[in-house]
């Protein structure tokens, strides 16, 4: 069974493509970059282009598999626009994945986990995560200051590709796990669990998780 995987997330993404099997597992094929933010103009001639190396059709595809978020609000907007216009055309299911949740299964780590990236402007995304042995179990995903991560983390397990934020977090009292930022072959992975077990979306229902602050909450953290 074949997939199409993208990640549209941060200022360069990628897409590839995927051979699964109904048990879960999967392997890309090939992966093809996305650079420069510029995804509008890039996006559906590098989808053509990565089937029309493998000798595939766009109906030859049987499902899905796209970051949600964190990131960018501009690339995630061109990303899962592409992805659920195919899939609605297609009729195909839809595997959604989170980076937090990429991330906080990449350690082989069990139990509740928290994995966290660098947000810009002082700000950190969180993601807590119970992990198991069959796939991570979301508790809460959101955005918080470092002063309010700092406080907060002391004895909990914490995974990050930052190592600033790794840093911080060992001085809290967190025991803390360095890990590369989560790639699209862990991503088609998870993806590929999702549609085996029948996880998906319709594409109605495919949104963009941008865990972005309101302004008024940004302005007085404290409440208004």
């Amino acid at each position: 069974m074949l997939a199409l995987v993208a990640d549209t997330s941060g200022r360069d993404g990628s897409i590839a493509l995927a051979i699964g099997d109904p048990r879960g597992d999967c392997k890309l094929i090939e992966i093809l970059p996305l650079t420069g933010g510029a995804f509008s103009a890039q996006l559906i001639p590098r989808i053509a282009a990565l089937l029309s190396n493998h000798r595939f059709a766009k109906n030859d595809l049987d499902g899905f598999i796209v970051v949600d978020g964190p990131g960018s609000f501009t690339g995630l907007r061109v990303g899962l626009a592409a992805i659920k216009a195919l899939a609605e055309v297609l009729v195909k299911p839809i595997a959604v994945v989170s980076l937090l949740e990429a991330l906080a299964q990449s350690g082989d780590l069990t139990g509740n986990v928290t994995s966290a990236f660098d947000a810009g402007r002082g700000q950190i995304y969180i993601g807590k995560y119970r992990i198991s042995a069959d796939m991570p179990h979301r508790i809460s995903e959101g955005i918080s200051t470092m002063g309010e991560f700092i406080r907060t983390i002391s004895g909990q397990c914490v995974i990050t590709p930052d190592t600033r934020i790794a840093s911080l977090a060992e001085a809290a009292g967190a025991a803390v796990h360095l890990a590369p930022a989560p790639g699209l072959d862990l991503i088609a992975h998870l993806g590929w669990q999702k549609i085996a077990a029948g996880h998906t979306v319709l594409p109605e229902n495919l949104e963009a998780n941008y865990i972005v602050r309101v302004n008024a909450e940004v302005a007085h953290p404290g409440g208004i």
